[in-house]
């Protein structure tokens, strides 16, 4: 199966929509590493490199955006969510401007980078901000779509990408709904939800589970906020069960927005994988994706403790 970075996509979208729609591209002097620069040099009187100032360019998209254009702002997730949060809330949230927010080198698959850059935090930082919508895709066919839906929508918009090539797995006929999740498998004895890196890995897991004779069923949730609520509660009332999967801290993130819609509607267990209460390290992906138990044997693993605790 052919892979590819989401960052990838998302510099590609960037550069392939240019044409389409009028936008402005803002960079924190890591245009190279976002992929911003595809965008650059094909409209180079588009975009600006802000420097090593996140702070400053979240506050210059805002001012761009409230002049009446739609603006990318792109950096690293733990430098645009993480150092220039005052801003994004204060400057974009508040009067919810048209400011997209482009977050690369998300999660431990960041690898050698290690702590400092490997951002588990972004999503629960995100998700507390008033109408910020939150993107998280799986693949690259999935990111191309969600940077048009994210031109199309009116109001700030988080999306998150990745360093490490991911499988893809959807196709050319793949239509992107902002707000709606998409089942890949369907299934009875258990739901197995996830969102961007994990999605795969989900599939992976729910071939294990099958070869033993359990139904799981699997959600990719590519929208956080607002995240599907009919289809996770319609999940937890016809499987009983469900394992949550992400790339980032099991606080506040996926897990606890799936939590949160189940607890209230349909109470069924509901277990996560992701990053636990730690920081992050460097190492190889796969020897990172193991050591924090981000792997299809993980969630096989916790599918069937789910299923255990149903009543």
């Amino acid at each position: 199966m052919e892979k590819k970075a989401t960052r990838e996509s998302y510099g590609a979208a960037l550069a392939a929509l240019g044409e389409k729609y009028d936008f402005y591209v803002l960079d924190a002097d890591l245009a190279a590493a976002t992929k911003t620069s595809v965008f650059a040099k094909k409209y180079p009187e588009r975009f600006f490199n802000c420097g090593i100032a996140e702070g400053n360019m979240m506050s210059v998209a805002a001012g761009i955006a409230a002049a009446g254009k739609t603006v990318f702002a792109s950096s690293f997730a733990m430098f645009a969510a993480g150092r220039a949060f005052e801003q994004i809330r204060n400057s974009i949230g508040y009067p919810h401007l048209n400011v997209k927010i482009g977050a690369t080198h998300a999660g431990i698959t960041v690898g050698e980078d290690g702590a400092t850059h490997q951002c588990n935090e972004d999503i629960a930082l995100m998700r507390t901000i008033p109408g910020m919508v939150i993107l998280n895709p799986a693949d690259d066919v999935e990111a191309t779509a969600a940077v048009e839906a994210a031109i199309k929508h009116t109001g700030p918009v988080y999306l998150r990408f990745g360093r490490c090539a991911a499988p893809i797995f959807n196709g050319a006929d793949y239509k992107f709904e902002l707000g709606k999740g998409v089942t890949l498998k369907d299934g009875a004895d258990v739901t197995v939800v996830a969102t961007g890196f994990m999605v795969h890995i989900a599939m992976e897991a729910a071939e294990m589970l099958e070869k033993e004779g359990i139904s799981a069923r699997v959600l990719n949730i590519h929208t956080i906020k607002p995240i599907d609520d009919a289809l996770l509660i319609k999940a937890a009332k016809e499987t009983g069960a469900l394992v949550t999967a992400e790339e980032h801290s099991v606080i506040g993130g996926l897990g606890s927005a799936v939590a949160e819609v189940v607890s209230a509607a349909c109470p069924v267990p509901v277990l996560r994988v992701g990053v636990e209460d730690t920081y992050g390290r460097s190492g190889t992906v796969p020897a990172l994706l193991e050591a924090y138990g981000l792997t299809k044997e993980h969630i096989y693993q916790k599918a069937k403790e789910a299923i255990s605790l149903k009543k």
